[in-house]
């Protein structure tokens, strides 16, 4: 399954990640209806090829309040992956607390696609040889490499 480029996925999350809202699109993409979905754990459409130092990084961004851009391989109901460019940001109420979390999702640079594919593979590989502190390793060594940090290099993929 592709995005077109005018898709916009759009879920809001309780403070534990789960579904409390969700549009048309999102329904369709995870082959899921509103009531199989909502009071869900968003990771119900989580594709086994993500590797978790990707979720861990976005936790601790959106629990902090800052917004977090990411390529996220999600599953729909009948086994079709599809992949999202997400943006995730903390809702908050008018003491700015947070009160859940907020992500709209649209379709990735397709060129970036196969950067990240293999970013992934690699980080997976890391994460299966020596758990989420060798995949965290191994995605510093490469911003490292490229002299990005994680916003610049995810953004600068999809404006390539």
């Amino acid at each position: 399954m592709i995005m077109d480029k005018n898709d916009f996925i759009v879920s809001k999350t309780d403070l534990k990640g789960c579904i409390t809202y969700c549009n048309e699109i999102f329904m369709r993409f995870a082959g899921l209806s509103e009531k199989e979905l909502l009071g869900k754990p968003h990771n119900i459409i989580r594709h086994a090829d993500m590797p978790k130092i990707i979720f861990k990084l976005l936790w601790e961004r959106i629990k902090q309040k800052q917004e977090i851009f990411a390529y996220v391989k999600n599953l729909s109901a009948n086994g079709d992956p599809y992949w999202v460019y997400a943006n995730i940001t903390a809702s908050v109420d008018e003491h700015n607390n947070i009160i859940g979390y907020y992500s709209v999702r649209r379709k990735p640079n397709e060129r970036a696609l196969d950067v990240i594919q293999d970013l992934y593979a690699t980080l997976l590989q890391e994460e299966q040889r020596g758990g989420m502190n060798a995949s965290a390793l191994c995605l510093s060594k490469v911003l490292q490499e490229k002299n990005m940090n994680y916003d610049v290099f995810i953004n600068h993929l999809q404006n390539a």
